[in-house]
């Protein structure tokens, strides 16, 4: 098992809102600066971004009824990074969490994709409350 940190933010609209903007891949740029720019459709839920980590593979979860927007990224030459991420009602705003496992990164470098998460979900709240 990997070590694991849940990363999460309040959003003031309700979620059923917040989970249609971010079921669409092509919101992700505006608001996830972590995950890349540059989207562009391979097929079905499968897209390719520019990352910070270079060109890779995208793989969104398919609409749903729960909330779950899970992706993950996939390197031409690796294990794909599966990142799980949910929406859940809160009363009548919504909570985003996002869930880091540490994969062969240090202390430090966890830390670093963590802060970076919270700043996309900041970023993220403000569109949407905005």
């Amino acid at each position: 098992m990997s070590p694991a940190r849940h990363i999460g933010i309040g959003i003031d609209r309700p979620a059923d809102e917040v989970y249609a903007f971010l079921a669409e891949p092509l919101n992700f740029p505006k608001w996830a600066e972590g995950l890349g720019h540059g989207f562009s459709h391979v097929e079905g839920m499968t897209w390719v971004a520019e990352t910070p980590m270079g060109r890779m593979r995208i793989l969104f979860s398919e609409p749903n009824r729960y909330g779950v927007l899970d992706h993950a990224v996939i390197p031409d030459n690796g294990k794909a990074m599966h990142n799980p991420m949910r929406v859940l009602a809160n009363g009548d705003g919504s909570e985003v969490v996002f869930t880091l496992f540490q994969r062969d990164m240090s202390d430090d470098e966890m830390a670093r994709d963590a802060g970076m998460i919270a700043r996309d979900l900041a970023a993220l709240k403000a569109l949407l409350e905005g």
